[in-house]
């Protein structure tokens, strides 16, 4: 049957929808050859038009559309349509206040024609987003997508949804964003190219989280689907995107792949978009990284401020004021940072995206700084930090939490600096608390049941089984678990009142005579040590993070080796190298520091650079009662206090494969007047989870890995599958003190700086008070005495810290085992 010139235009319209503007451009071409009326032929034009500029030839494509329009003879419908196209083509130009006109005159005129007004209404709304007017953005997208709906039209339906995710990203509500998309992707993402336009949004949404690495490999993937498909224009803006995400830690490939994306734009002649390619580029050159480890600044050319302000011009004309201000701001804290008196001054509205608004902190700060105000320098920098914690306090999930920290890394370590400089205690405590408190003043809600997590995670289980490797999460059904996983956390994990942050005069109350804080602070360049003890607190210089890192190279490949080498000839080599090592990383870190604290029990905060470090091996620590604290506050308001009550429910369970692993669980067990046992068939997912929930001791004696990149599917290897620390949110209720005997789970990643995140830190959050583990591999036989026999102090009511340094006291067991968190 031969289609009729009216059935190919819409077939054509539904393929450009569908992302198939190649297939699109033929079925056009038939079309037009079997019509001769004229509104017809206009509207295939427009078709085309529309085509043309997805693929790379906006100018031709608007001198057709221009053309149509001044043609004559077409009905008042068909040139509303027409300047609806044209008002979605000067939006991909960048000509915001000229699509807002046509794509409003269009949707005034096609007030009798429902879907053709909601296409164009969806195009406006890109138009408002950017211009920051998101509530109407929001109004045109509900009503566009109300329309679709009631015509059945469940593509255009779920792009308009994805759409309203969008508009909930530039609000900054994350959790919103990543549900709107996520649910709108089964129908939205209907061809590769419409999937790859949703990864580009999604991956927004993840930069914003500070998941910059997801994100880029996300943008990455995108780009090369454009330009599979010959779509320069959205391969240029998946490049675009990706050079922002880089800006935050690698300014210069962020700069190579600006560049690119500009030239690109040249070449479609969008000078709107080249210029805020060029802007990402400026401010990757006059940023660059942090610098750190007391190097002295590169002497890098700046960019002239006469070309910074051209481009800021620009940008400003077209309608990206935001973008706009944030170039001209990244150009003023270049050149406070190089001393320079500043040139302008900059009004900031609260209404101010938040980059813009932390960009103004940080350059307040930094010109404070430089004229050798501190206390003007921290005040800045801690307004800063306070926006940012106002969005943070919004976020229940961990790690939505310590992800978004990312946006406050400059100010943290511009406030640390300050601090450090000032040499005064209470400064310093400040600010160390300030810095490991960014992620923890939000106390979560346990989330409610969600079975279909629950079912989503049992698959993620059989497919981890059955690709064992590192990228087993890179598998396409795995990723996409891994996202509905991650959103429903985001979602699911409510807010409770947050924890002030402890001043120092009530900190020494709570430690009082028998227990100092050493508070390790790291400026970007040098460590420190606060040593608070009894009425007295004192700041100890430690070392330059160069000297630390070097102290640290090779450590984690000694302790592995020393676990695994446990006799022969090599033995005692391997067991010599590591003692040097340990020794020479006690006598920097600690012989000055625990010469103050005395014979005291110890809280010992620290940065991310000594998140390895294993400090119940240090010669100093050796014998000593000590837990790990993410923050003294967190310390003070978790521990249990002296008037605690002995446990008297506690639960054990074996995973496969441990050698030794069920008779350290015996061994436990027999301190215990009655407890309860899961062996290795019996420990399932399921059954350890219900243990968990019903006990105030749980020890597990199970392999477990640390998952570098996604911190929250690290987990512990039982009977039916792998215990992500996603189930953990899934327990009604966790225990007080939680051991785990697995290799490696008691690492964690470090997320920008400071903000550390692995199996120890989720049962924190979850609400755990200590956490018994291991940063690396621990031979079996070693866990089996040394775990066992520390039940013998938890049976007896000694905290978990005073238990286990009494266990390594009677077995003479030097293990890497450590409490984390309130161990007394």
């Amino acid at each position: 049957m031969t289609r009729s010139a009216s059935d190919l235009h819409r077939r054509a319209v539904d393929l450009c929808i569908n992302g198939k503007y190649a297939q699109a451009q033929r079925v056009l071409d038939q079309a037009e050859a079997r019509t001769e009326d004229p509104d017809l032929r206009a509207r295939i034009v427009g078709t085309r038009a529309l085509a043309l500029q997805r693929t790379g030839n906006p100018a031709l494509a608007e001198e057709l559309l221009r053309a149509a329009v001044a043609g004559g003879d077409l009905t008042a419908h068909t040139q509303a349509i027409l300047l609806g196209q044209l008002g979605a083509i000067a939006n991909y130009g960048g000509r915001l206040d000229e699509a807002e006109r046509w794509l409003t005159e269009a949707i005034d005129r096609l007030d009798d024609d429902p879907v053709p007004a909601a296409r164009a209404r969806v195009n406006r709304s890109l138009v408002r987003m950017q211009q920051r007017r998101l509530a109407d953005a929001a109004h045109d997208l509900e009503r566009a997508s109300a329309t679709f709906a009631d015509h059945e039209l469940p593509t255009d339906e779920a792009q308009a949804r994805h759409n309203l995710g969008y508009t909930s990203l530039l609000s900054g509500d994350l959790v919103t964003a990543l549900r709107e998309m996520l649910a709108a992707r089964p129908v939205a993402a209907s061809t590769p190219v419409n999937a790859a336009i949703t990864d580009v949004d999604r991956a927004e949404v993840l930069r914003d989280a500070g998941l910059s690495t997801e994100a880029e490999q996300i943008l990455a993937r995108a780009a090369n689907v454009f330009g599979a498909h010959r779509m320069p224009q959205s391969r240029a803006e998946a490049e675009f995107h990706l050079a922002r995400s880089l800006l935050s830690h690698d300014s210069a490939r962020a700069s190579v792949v600006a560049r690119a994306a500009s030239r690109r734009f040249r070449a479609l002649g969008n000078d709107a978009w080249a210029a805020r390619a060029d802007a990402v580029h400026l401010r990757a050159v006059l940023g660059g990284p942090r610098v750190e480890d007391g190097a002295a600044p590169a002497r890098r050319r700046l960019p002239a401020t006469a070309q910074v302000e051209e481009v800021a011009r620009v940008l400003a004309a077209r309608g990206f004021r935001g973008e706009a201000a944030a170039l001209r701001m990244s150009d003023a804290l270049a050149r406070a940072r190089r001393g320079e008196a500043p040139a302008r001054s900059f009004r900031v509205p609260a209404s101010s995206p938040m980059e813009v608004q932390l960009l103004a902190a940080e350059l307040r700060s930094a010109r404070a700084s430089a004229a050798n105000r501190g206390a003007a320098a921290r005040r800045h920098a801690a307004h800063g930090l306070d926006v940012l914690g106002g969005w943070q306090r919004s976020f229940g999930s961990l790690d939505l939490q310590t992800s978004v920290a990312m946006h406050g890394a400059n100010l943290v370590f511009a406030g640390l600096d300050s601090a450090v400089r000032s040499g005064r205690p209470d400064v310093v405590f400040e600010w160390s608390e300030r810095a490991r408190h960014l992620s923890q003043q939000v106390v979560p809600l346990r989330p409610p049941p969600d079975p279909e997590l629950a079912e989503e995670l049992a698959e993620l289980r059989m497919l981890r089984a059955e690709n064992p490797g590192a990228d087993w999460l890179s598998v396409p059904r795995a990723a996409a678990l891994r996202e509905r996983a991650r959103e429903r956390q985001w979602s699911a994990t409510g807010v409770a009142d947050g924890d002030e942050r402890i001043p120092l005069s009530e900190l020494r109350s709570e430690l009082g005579d028998d227990t100092a804080l050493i508070a390790y602070v790291y400026s970007g360049s040098e460590l420190v040590a606060l040593v608070c003890a009894s009425q007295r607190t004192v700041v100890v210089p430690v070392a330059s993070g160069a000297d630390i890192r070097r102290l640290q190279e090779g450590l984690r490949a000694d302790l592995d080796m020393a676990a695994s080498i446990r006799s022969g000839p090599m033995a005692a080599i391997v067991q010599r190298g590591l003692d040097a090592r340990l020794d020479a990383l006690s006598r920097v870190l600690l012989d000055a520091a625990v010469a103050l604290a005395g014979d005291r029990r110890l809280v010992l905060t620290i940065p991310g650079l000594l998140n390895a470090v294993p400090w119940a091996m240090l010669p100093a620590m050796r014998g000593r009662v000590f837990t790990l604290a993410a923050s003294a506050t967190k310390w003070a308001h978790s521990r249990p206090g002296r008037s605690s009550v002995r446990p008297t429910r506690v639960g054990f369970a074996v995973g496969p494969g441990v050698a030794r692993g069920r008779e350290e669980a015996e061994v436990g067990a027999a301190s215990w007047p009655a407890s309860e046992m899961l062996r290795e068939d019996e420990a399932s997912v399921e059954r350890v989870t219900a243990l968990a929930s019903s006990v105030e001791v749980l020890h597990v004696a199970a392999h477990g890995r640390h998952a570098v990149d996604n911190p929250l599917f690290s987990g512990l290897e039982l009977a039916d599958g792998t215990l992500f620390g996603y189930d953990i949110d899934l327990m009604p209720e966790v225990p007080d003190t939680v051991v785990l005997s697995a290799c490696e789970v008691g690492r964690s990643s470090v997320r920008w700086g400071e903000e550390a995140i692995g199996m120890t830190r989720i049962w924190l959050h979850a609400g755990s008070r200590s956490v018994v583990a291991a940063p690396v591999i621990v031979a079996d036989d070693v866990a089996c005495e040394l775990l066992g026999a520390m039940h013998e102090g938890l049976a007896v009511g000694s905290s978990p810290s005073e238990a286990l340094a009494q266990a390594a006291a009677s077995t003479g067991i030097v293990a890497p085992f450590q409490v984390h968190g309130a161990g007394f």
